[in-house]
């Protein structure tokens, strides 16, 4: 399959960025690219080989998630994060691993209450440095993997009514309430479905499972 090449830059040097380096990024860097991202100036552009997926059961057989996550311009801020997790890049690498990704949308990662490598209880046991020296990358990354691993469920096709845990360990399951896929618990709106290829799905939520 051609890939598609219309990134614009300096987009394209932080996906560069991600393809160089298997190893997790110092946090410096995560904060860097997640801020760069959620800039409203940010400009991106959809390469065309890439477009939602039709509201039907058509399925791209030849590709995987990890070759469409990161092309969809909607989850472009959740799909960066999904590199930085090893497990949750490997699953989705793997195409005899089968797995429905609830990407949020930019508006939603944008609006978050804090960031995805924050917690509220870190900051009240070590105060302001809680994300500072060794120790404190280690709380972030956990708290990172956490937050993703909460939007990854471990199956495809995922039917409606299954109650299933997310790679976090979350139990959710999912329901059409007039004609809208909302998940639950929650009542998050599944706004659409972006892609569906060989090893499972993308859909793009209208909220935060974390």
């Amino acid at each position: 399959m051609k890939r598609g090449a219309l990134i614009s830059y300096p987009t394209a040097i932080v996906c560069l960025a991600f393809a160089a380096s298997a190893e997790p990024r110092p946090l410096s860097e995560i904060v860097k690219s997640f801020h760069f991202h959620i800039s409203p100036q940010t400009p991106f552009h959809l390469p065309a080989p890439f477009k939602m997926a039709p509201a039907d059961e058509s399925v791209s057989t030849d590709v995987i998630i990890s070759d469409v996550i990161g092309k969809t311009q909607s989850i472009a801020i959740f799909s960066g994060l999904t590199r930085d997790i090893d497990p949750v890049s490997g699953r989705l690498d793997d195409a005899s691993k089968n797995a429905t990704v609830l990407a949020p949308d930019n508006g939603v990662m944008r609006e978050l209450k804090r960031k995805p490598w924050e917690d509220p209880e870190d900051y009240s046991a070590f105060g302001a440095e809680a994300y500072q020296g060794p120790d404190g990358e280690d709380r972030a990354h956990k708290n990172l993997r956490r937050f993703v691993e909460r939007h990854v469920v471990p199956e495809s096709p995922w039917e409606e009514g299954k109650k299933v845990k997310t790679l976090d360990g979350n139990e959710i399951w999912w329901e059409d309430k007039d004609g809208q896929k909302k998940i639950q618990p929650g009542d998050v709106e599944v706004k659409s479905i972006a892609d569906k290829v060989s090893n499972g799905e993308v859909w793009v939520i209208g909220g935060s499972l974390a």
